[in-house]
């Protein structure tokens, strides 16, 4: 689990068909001292499991799905990646809970300096990625957690108001229109979603047992905000 806060950025290059190594590009202090064989890191916003620490980085596996569903295959040696050390116990949120599972792959459509911020707005093809982008929502975008403005009614569209911290520190600020990202809905989002959709007709409807998971027409905005949804 990450917050989507980046601690540093970083190059890849491939070191087998299944493995990568993360160079450090910028300081990366924080992240050095807080991660050991076996941890995750996001890189990109993608989850790795750390299998070697090195001098100036460490080496990551990665599996077919992982560079299907990615970025991570087009940026193997070119580019800087967004560097994330997981979240502990106890640690402090500031962003908003990032799993590091990528929902798929979005790209930039256009991005403008406004007196104080960089508004970037970002297109996707994937609906089964639009559905979870709604105005005010949060979103991981190479795995910076960021909140919409605005986006279509679809979801395919949609743009953020980025500060100039996080532009400056971020690989936003390398990003050209066409260049593509990662992209990453809210976890809540997604079990609203499952729960609105279960209905007694299920061929899993055996484990709905609560009237609630069983009656998709009890839950309401209000049944939602009532329990922290909203």
């Amino acid at each position: 689990m990450f917050t989507g806060l980046i601690q540093a950025l970083g190059s890849i290059h491939r070191q087998t068909d299944y493995e990568i190594q993360v160079i450090y590009q910028t300081d990366a202090s924080a992240i050095r001292a807080d991660i050991a064989l076996g941890d995750s890191v996001a890189v990109d916003g993608i989850c790795l499991t750390v299998t070697e620490i090195v001098d100036d980085g460490f080496v990551a596996a990665v599996s077919p799905e992982t560079l299907r569903r990615t970025t991570l295959e087009g940026q193997l040696s070119s580019g800087y990646v967004n560097l994330e050390a997981s979240l502990r116990v106890g640690s402090k949120v500031g962003g908003h809970f990032v799993s590091g599972h990528v929902d798929g792959v979005g790209h930039l459509a256009a991005s403008h300096a406004t007196a104080t911020s960089w508004e970037m707005t970002f297109q996707v093809t994937d609906l089964a990625i639009a559905r979870y982008i709604v105005s005010k929502g949060s979103i991981a975008i190479n795995g910076i957690s960021l909140t919409i403005a605005t986006c279509n009614p679809s979801g395919s569209e949609f743009t953020v108001a980025v500060i100039p911290l996080t532009y400056a520190e971020t690989n936003l600020s390398r990003l050209q229109p066409g260049d593509q990202v990662n992209l990453e809905g809210d976890i809540l989002g997604k079990y609203v979603e499952k729960f609105l959709r279960l209905d007694t007709t299920s061929p899993d409807s055996s484990v709905a047992s609560n009237s609630v998971a069983s009656n998709p027409a009890s839950l309401s905005p209000s049944f939602l905000a009532e329990h922290g949804y909203l």
